[in-house]
């Protein structure tokens, strides 16, 4: 019986890929909102945690003559939306913790809301339906 040719071996081809370059392009228009958004986030949670940190020196009753125990309480007390005698029990440490405490969590949500209305406003996109009215 005859043995068959031999074949040449198998190499692959290597040919040079074609790629081709995706580029996902941003609106514009969303790259500023972005950055506001950053920016008032960054600013919100700067003065959220000044107010932490002046209610963990006065809980741990730093020195007040200290310059950083210092500025943060000049700096707290600026960011504090008013709300430094809101609360006023016999305990400085308990008025200070409610009082910052609520200052402080006020910021996120100004920050929150904020974002959420300049992200709406800002955003090109589907139509946005923030109610729904029904005729008959």
């Amino acid at each position: 019986m005859p043995y068959p040719p031999p074949q040449e071996p198998y190499e692959p081809r290597y040919e040079p890929e074609t790629t081709e370059e995706v580029v996902e392009r941003t609106h514009p228009r969303i790259r500023i909102v972005r950055t506001i958004n950053a920016l008032i986030h960054l600013v919100c949670a700067v003065f959220a945690l000044v107010l932490a940190v002046h209610i963990v020196l006065v809980i741990g009753e730093a020195n007040s003559a200290n310059g950083f125990a210092h500025l943060i309480s000049e700096w707290s007390s600026g960011v504090s939306l008013g709300l430094r005698n809101l609360f006023t029990p016999d305990s400085e440490k308990l008025a200070t913790f409610l009082n910052d405490g609520l200052a402080a969590v006020i910021w996120l949500v100004i920050g929150a809301i904020l974002t959420d209305v300049i992200t709406r406003i800002g955003v090109p996109g589907p139509r946005r339906v923030w109610y729904r009215r029904s005729y008959r």
